[in-house]
């Protein structure tokens, strides 16, 4: 949805463990270079921990991806399961055949596995076990584990074992139990966190794969992501995708702090503070104590008696300066009020819940276009489409919403969760007017983008009951209508009567007005074109968020 707007080629925080995207912090080239080493030297145990979504699983995609020509892999993902199963697994991995009486007896199966290790081995290949998700196995599955290192030659360990997991792993290899597995690792390596610069560099380098050319993220948004997410990778590309996706609807081409801030909470769930709110409030909190210390001394006895009292100062600070206050000439228009705090929209949907239900804002849509809408009836774009209108449902950006220039019912939600929907009846560069009900207020493009992730349905009244996209060779009165308001609106001198083929000199109409209007240039007259072409020819008694210019007759 994002990617053409920000000149990507794909998403590029994906969470699926792709290599392309591995970034090689000094973390992460460490951790691979020890699985390399588990590949390419005999021994016992590799065993790699990591907090979830610090990059394991990506890791060992890189790994899987550089495997030497002589070394084969049988990669277990899933580790749940008994000891036969587990070596019955590895036998399927290698594409080792086990007779059918086998497959149950660990005995057999162990003999069907040391006899294959050994043809390997002969044929000079190297045979690597990766188990992911090791934390996962059972302690008598390990136990088999570490009974298979015993397959050897008097020279070297005819299978390498590599453990991936989760910080339990280590408990769990630290059982007593366990002790004589735990000896036989040779190499450790536990994958932290992304520093904040690391961070930086990661988001960084996952755009610039994804083909961005510029620095999409400010610096300040970049340290956010960090505070955020902690570091860990699959955090940091979730909480990017929203800050993406949260600045391409309110049509920002570079991510800020606030609207980092608004994708970790969608992820999150909860409402998400700056960083320097505690302290704020912590300084605010020892102002208070001071000052009101300052207080109590003023008003005691000893105080009062040992000094003047203070002159009169408080009808300055309570009563408002007439010279502060602005007041309005006679006859002059007064400006709708404007919700100055970020709290205000979040208290006016919590005070009009009820009107921000889906009926209540459907029934003041449906009032705007001078239609019925019965709540508790069928749904709403049933009931449109029996009175003439279409309902066009669409995610987007405020850019797009002037571009259909229609009022809208906006998919709010505020800082509980809580899903509103309201009317958006007017739109200009700085403002907004919204419908709660009887209520109509104003209220700034920025204020209303935090509540706002880019859903939005509207209505139209078509000038064809026919909504299928119109083409070159296509001929009928959709066509017939389609060139009469393309011809209109771009002052051509219509024949008559008006042509209902659609040739190419219409095709050339329909390119000039997606040209104009920034819309996919194809030619052809898609529901995209047709309702941006409706609102940019509507009758002056149409419901329009902005005032058109007057157009030829």
């Amino acid at each position: 949805m994002y990617l053409s707007f920000f000149g990507l080629n794909e998403k590029p925080f994906a969470i699926t463990p792709d290599p392309r995207y591995l970034y090689q912090s000094q973390r992460h080239v460490e951790a691979l270079a020890h699985l390399m080493y588990g590949i390419n030297e005999a021994g016992g145990f590799v065993q790699l921990t990591g907090e979830v979504g610090t990059g394991k699983t990506t890791v060992t995609r890189s790994l899987l991806a550089q495997t030497p020509k002589n070394a084969e892999i049988a990669l277990i993902l899933n580790p749940r399961m008994t000891a036969p199963e587990f070596l019955l697994t590895i036998c399927e991995e290698l594409g080792i055949g086990v007779p059918d009486s086998a497959q149950s007896s660990l005995k057999d199966l162990v003999d069907i596995l040391s006899n294959y290790l050994l043809r390997a081995h002969g044929a000079g290949k190297r045979i690597v076990l990766v188990v992911d998700e090791a934390q996962n196995l059972a302690p008598d599955v390990l136990e088999q584990v570490r009974l298979l290192t015993n397959l050897e030659t008097n020279t070297q360990k005819l299978l390498q074992i590599i453990l991936i997991g989760q910080p339990e792993l280590r408990e769990l290899l630290d059982r007593n139990e366990l002790r004589q597995l735990a000896q036989r690792i040779t190499g450790r390596y536990h994958l932290n966190p992304l520093s904040g610069e690391e961070t930086a560099a990661y988001v960084r380098h996952r755009l610039g794969v994804a083909g961005a050319t510029s620095d999409i993220f400010t610096p300040a948004a970049l340290r956010e992501v960090h505070r955020l997410s902690g570091g860990v990778p699959r955090v940091i590309n979730v909480i990017c995708d929203r800050a993406l996706l949260g600045a391409y609807t309110q049509d920002r081409h570079r991510v800020s702090t606030g609207v980092v801030r608004r994708g970790a909470a969608e992820v999150f769930g909860k409402r998400i503070s700056p960083w320097w709110l505690p302290w704020s409030a912590a300084g605010a909190t020892a102002l208070v104590l001071v000052l009101g210390g300052a207080a109590l001394w003023s008003l005691a006895p000893w105080a009062r008696s040992s000094r003047p009292a203070p002159a009169p100062v408080i009808a300055e600070l309570s009563a408002p300066s007439t010279s502060a206050v602005p007041t309005a000439a006679p006859g002059a228009a007064v400006s709708e009020p404007v919700l100055p705090a970020p709290a205000q929209l979040g208290m006016l949907l919590t005070q009009h819940a009820t009107d921000t239900a889906p009926d209540g804002a459907f029934n003041r849509l449906f009032a705007l276009w001078g239609a019925h809408y019965v709540p508790g009836s069928v749904d709403p774009c049933t009931q449109a489409a029996q009175q003439g209108l279409e309902c066009y449902v669409q995610r987007g950006s405020f850019a797009q919403l002037r571009l259909y220039n229609r009022p809208a019912i906006l998919m709010l939600n505020d800082e509980s969760g809580t899903a509103h929907q309201v009317v958006l009846s007017g739109l200009d560069d700085e403002q907004a007017r919204i419908e709660l009900g009887a209520l109509t207020q104003k209220v700034g493009i920025a204020e209303l983008a935090r509540f706002w992730f880019g859903d939005f349905v509207l209505l139209w009244r078509p000038d064809s009951r026919s909504l299928k996209p119109l083409s070159l060779g296509m001929r009928g009165e959709a066509v017939r209508r389609l060139r009469q308001s393309l011809e209109r609106l771009q002052g051509v001198k219509a024949a008559d009567p008006p042509s209902d083929l659609f040739d190419a000199e219409l095709g050339e109409l329909v390119r000039d007005f997606q040209r104009t209007h920034r819309l996919t240039v194809d030619g052809v007259a898609g529901v995209q074109t047709l309702v941006v072409l409706n609102s940019a020819t509507a009758a002056p008694n149409s419901p329009l968020l902005q005032a058109l210019p007057t157009h030829g007759g």
